[in-house]
């Protein structure tokens, strides 16, 4: 695994607690559930960062934003219990995609996952990409890094 990155400039961060049912009997999350934080992460990027929240998105406007590629990096174990550091950031904004580096650390610091996530705006109705609206695609470029 590449050596971890620094939070990039810009990047929206939050925390997630590691919860009793994302851990398997090892005690340490099972990798599967990292795939969910990621998405509570994109929601809550969605709401607080870009003020869009999923019930506008989904419910109101008919929008959907699926994941339809992702790559993910396992650089150590989290357990049950703590809290992680989250951070996303925007590496990409196509007509319909956005490309987003996602990484959660441990306690100390320390890069527990890593992950490319690309997501495409749709319309539910269809199933199909739909152009990032101008004002929505604006607010996505503030999480994009200096030099990026």
């Amino acid at each position: 695994m590449p050596e971890p990155s620094p939070v990039p400039a810009n990047a929206f961060c939050t925390k997630l607690r590691v919860r009793f049912a994302d851990c398997d009997p090892a005690g340490i999350v099972f990798y599967p559930r990292y795939f969910e934080m990621f998405n509570d992460l994109v929601e809550d990027w969605c709401s607080e960062g870009l003020k869009h929240s999923f019930t506008e998105i989904v419910t109101r406007r008919g929008w959907g934003l699926p994941t339809v590629h992702t790559e993910v990096d396992f650089a150590a174990p989290s357990v049950f219990g703590e809290m992680l550091s989250a951070s996303l950031s925007v590496r990409a904004i196509g007509a319909s995609s956005i490309t987003v580096q996602i990484a959660l650390r441990g306690p100390g610091g320390e890069e527990r996952v890593r992950g490319k996530v690309v997501l495409v705006l749709i319309d539910r109705k269809v199933h199909r990409p739909i152009p990032i609206p101008d004002d929505l695609r604006a607010r996505m470029r503030e999480f994009v890094p200096p030099g990026v």
